[in-house]
């Protein structure tokens, strides 16, 4: 079908890398939605310079919205084949959708599934410090970060808010909105300004690696993390 397949038993391949002792909190293994959208944006860019690689991409990328569309949830599934079992897909609601519409170049989905895409995300994983990386109402949801090791890691991405994916949230939305003026604004009031207020209660001028799910959004992790700072910057241009 044109798309990636990855992982093995015992392994955690995807950035939702969590792992205490054996316990692979989300291997993912098969194929990942937003590794998808990584692959689907290289060969795109990739068949710009070298007109050879245009029917790989064009194979993936109707491959992807054939394969991915969850009709049942109106979004994408998070992994199709699980555990490379052809036809078994994995229909958890997380934030990786986001980047087949925003953070990368090219949107992957025709406009009505972009669109379907974005309210899912906005409805049920965003906070005000970015997004969640499970829904409220998967049996699996984990709703604060904190704890011993086991504990923290086992709400890392089941849950656990990353304000890095506002970055990818934020475009998407202006993507199927409309990248006008006044949307800009309202971007900015709602998505970026809780981030910019956030730079001035745990690390001084930055912005942290996590917060837990549920209100108030308690910020963990690293008080000072690149990525989540490189998003807000970026976000900003």
């Amino acid at each position: 079908d044109g798309l990636l397949a990855a992982g093995q038993e015992g392994t955690q391949l995807t950035w939702m890398d969590a792992r205490c002792g054996d316990w692979v909190v989300t291997p993912r293994i098969g194929k990942p939605v937003e590794v998808q959208a990584l692959w689907i944006n290289a060969l795109w860019i990739g068949s710009r310079a070298n007109p050879d690689w245009e029917p790989v991409f064009i194979k993936a990328r109707e491959s992807f919205v054939q394969r991915f569309w969850n009709p049942a949830k109106t979004c994408l599934f998070d992994v199709v084949d699980s555990n490379h079992d052809p036809g078994q897909h994995d229909d958890s609601v997380r934030p990786n959708q986001i980047l087949a519409v925003g953070g990368l170049p090219l949107n992957l989905l025709p406009v009505d599934m972009a669109k379907h895409v974005v309210q899912i995300v906005e409805d049920r994983l965003l906070t005000p410090l970015g997004l969640r990386t499970l829904e409220q109402q998967d049996s699996q949801y984990c709703g604060f970060y904190r704890g011993g090791v086991r504990e923290r890691d086992g709400a890392y991405h089941q849950g656990t808010v990353w304000p890095w994916l506002m970055g990818p949230f934020v475009e998407a939305w202006l993507r199927v909105c409309g990248d006008s003026t006044d949307n800009r604004k309202q971007a900015s009031a709602r998505f970026i300004q809780p981030l910019l207020d956030h730079m001035q209660t745990a690390g001084l001028g930055h912005v942290s690696e996590v917060a837990d799910g549920e209100h108030p959004h308690r910020p963990g992790g690293c008080p000072f993390q690149a990525w989540s700072l490189g998003e807000l910057l970026r976000m900003q241009k």
